[in-house]
């Protein structure tokens, strides 16, 4: 991912709510689950971890290794994530919202 397209991203993800809250038990099955069903309809999105920073770093390490997923960004426990849909969905996809890209 080139530093524009990063840049329209967080553009974008700034105006987002966080849709998944990781906390104490970090990624479970069930928010595994979550994170794809909300990738794959909203392609982008924002999610707060809560826990120190050990966990925090633990947990955005485990993120990076999902499959075609980049993290986009990260501000203390939030971070923007942004997997590209196989076939985007118009009324929930955030990027084709966006009049950004």
């Amino acid at each position: 991912m080139n530093q524009k397209l990063k840049k329209k991203l967080r553009a974008i993800g700034h105006e987002l709510k966080p849709v998944v809250t990781i906390a104490g038990n970090g990624l479970s099955e069930n928010v595994v689950a979550e994170l794809n069903r909300a990738l794959d309809d909203h392609e982008l999105i924002k999610i707060k971890i809560v826990g120190n920073r050990e966990e925090r770093v633990e947990v955005i390490e485990q993120l990076s290794a999902m499959d075609s997923t980049d993290i986009v960004q990260t501000i203390g426990g939030v971070a923007l994530l942004y997997r590209p849909s196989r076939e985007p969905k118009p009324g929930l996809s955030n990027i084709l919202r966006s009049n950004i890209l």
